[in-house]
């Protein structure tokens, strides 16, 4: 059950870029806004992946993926009701926490439900579901826009989202949870590192990749690598 949100996510990160140029087109919105609709997901999506792991393993990574599971659905209802470029962007992001939310659960429901034995198997369905995704998503996209209008890439997920809640709530079972403090600082440097980083690299292009914009690619992986020191440092008081 966990790889049906697993394919929503993958699938939404490729079908959008097919209806980019319709979005744009809609809102009347220049090149620049228009690419943030992929770029605001991708970050949001980013920033916080390295934190809702370790989310998982306090609250439980069945809580966790049914929470990212609905705030995706949410924000997919919004991305495709928004009225204007600057909703859309903001819809998106939120979009891209509910799939940073739900993606680290899947690879752990993976690991604890299925044997060792048949682990392996498990974790090549999971990459299966995850290489046909990206497939599929261009081709949806393209049927979806030129049949309904670039809403409808967004719209298709509610029905299928609630599905998947639905599906999930009944089959995906109740895990232990490993409470533990929660590094308040390491989650700060892992979302400033991140978005320093992955921001550089996205808008890299818009700003010609001027020195500030390699200045901030460069501080994202300082910041990165003593996220990694301090969580080293810091391991056996957890």
């Amino acid at each position: 059950m966990v790889l049906f949100g697993l394919f929503m996510i993958l699938l939404d990160s490729t079908i959008v870029s097919v209806a980019n140029p319709a979005i744009k087109a809609g809102f009347g919105a220049d090149y620049s806004s228009t690419v943030w609709v992929t770029s605001a997901y991708l970050l949001g999506y980013a920033v916080p992946l390295l934190i809702t792991g370790r989310l998982g393993d306090q609250f439980g990574p069945r809580s966790m993926y049914l929470s990212g599971l609905a705030v995706f659905t949410a924000a997919s209802l919004w991305c495709g009701l928004a009225g204007s470029i600057g909703w859309l962007i903001a819809a998106r992001v939120v979009q891209g926490i509910g799939a940073a939310m739900l993606t680290p659960q899947t690879l752990t429901v993976v690991q604890r439900v299925f044997p060792p034995e048949r682990r392996g198997t498990a974790m090549g369905v999971w990459g299966a579901v995850a290489g046909i995704a990206t497939l599929v998503g261009p081709v949806a996209g393209g049927l979806l826009v030129d049949g309904w209008g670039w809403q409808w890439i967004f719209y298709v997920n509610v029905p299928v989202g609630v599905l998947g809640i639905i599906l999930g709530a009944i089959y995906i079972p109740w895990m232990p949870t490993h409470r533990h403090r929660l590094d308040l600082l390491g989650m700060a440097l892992s979302a400033v590192g991140m978005f320093a980083f992955v921001f550089a690299l996205q808008e890299g292009e818009s700003f010609h990749w001027a020195p500030g914009v390699w200045a901030m690619m460069a501080a994202g992986l300082v910041v990165l690598g003593v996220f990694v020191w301090w969580q080293s440092a810091n391991r056996g008081s957890r």
